[in-house]
């Protein structure tokens, strides 16, 4: 168990369909007796945040699980090519409509407002008129996950708190800054989202998760840099995904992949973990992370 000094934030990146892999990270978090004291989210980050947010146990992992096991394209991405087609015909401000991600929402979290979380959940979003990063904190849940879910050109801006919002990713995709707003000695990052490669582009959500990959290679280094040294900072690997952004099969072992890449970490960080020091004495943090899913654990 983490001991009683220990404030713990988690900070979930978005990714798309690649968010699977948080399951199996959030398992091997909670089993080893890591909770939370705050969870910052961006996109699905955000979603997946918010059933540990509202019930932070193992049991809410198997439901999570069972949603994304259960999740297929067609839920998520409704309609037919010629639909987006007229879509776009008509100048539409969207491909998709998000009545399968509103119903993905509803799905995996029970809660309806910020007020029925049992651990503060901040959810990040961007203000698509002003081009702001904006954290919700307040108000009704599914329309903010919603909202930082909204990927631009594909799913429509959602209008809330008297902005027009779209998916967080756009301005934060692994928002760690926001962990620290509060007294933080430690931070899980569970980042899945696409590092940069040479993956085939296939698709326009190929194109959008490309443009985030070179947004967030920039911002990484940055936020990480904002980390105090006194704070530990962990960021658990994520299992290689070479889906295209469309594709929701083999979940089950993304998960199971997921899961022991991290147990690894968690195991190496604790038996390398400094002794607990007294308040009155400066601690470093350690830093433990891989800029790419494909680099070796460490």
């Amino acid at each position: 168990m983490e001991t009683a000094k220990t404030k713990t934030a988690f900070v979930l990146s978005g990714g798309g369909n690649r968010g699977v892999a948080q399951v199996g990270m959030l398992r091997a978090l909670l089993e080893r007796g890591i909770v939370p004291d705050v969870i910052i989210g961006t996109s699905v980050g955000a979603l997946n945040g918010a059933v540990i947010a509202h019930n932070p146990t193992v049991e809410a992992i198997d439901h999570l699980e069972s949603v994304w096991l259960n999740l297929e394209r067609e839920q998520v991405f409704p309609g037919t090519v010629v639909s987006r087609m007229w879509n776009i015909l008509r100048r539409d401000d969207h491909l998709v409509a998000s009545t399968g991600l509103a119903e993905l929402i509803a799905a995996a979290s029970p809660a309806e407002t910020f007020a029925d979380l049992k651990i503060p959940l901040r959810v990040v979003t961007a203000d698509l008129e002003t081009g702001e990063e904006c954290v919700l904190v307040r108000g009704p849940l599914a329309p903010s996950l919603l909202a930082s879910s909204a990927l631009p050109g594909i799913f429509p801006p959602v209008d809330l708190h008297q902005r027009t919002l779209v998916d967080g990713g756009v301005v934060n995709l692994v928002p760690i800054s926001h962990a620290l707003a509060g007294p933080i000695n430690r931070v899980y990052v569970l980042d899945i989202s696409d590092p940069m490669s040479d993956r085939l582009i296939r698709s326009p959500l190929d194109v959008a998760m490309r443009a985030f990959a070179i947004s967030r290679d920039q911002r990484f280094d940055l936020e990480r840099q904002w980390v105090p040294a006194e704070v530990d900072l962990i960021v658990l690997p994520a299992p290689i995904d070479d889906r295209n952004f469309y594709d929701f099969d083999g979940a089950e072992a993304i998960i199971a992949d997921a899961y022991e890449r991290a147990k690894k970490t968690l195991a190496a960080h604790q038996s390398r973990r400094p002794a607990q020091t007294s308040d009155s004495t400066p601690r470093r943090g350690r830093r433990w992370w891989s800029r790419s899913n494909r680099a070796p654990t460490r």
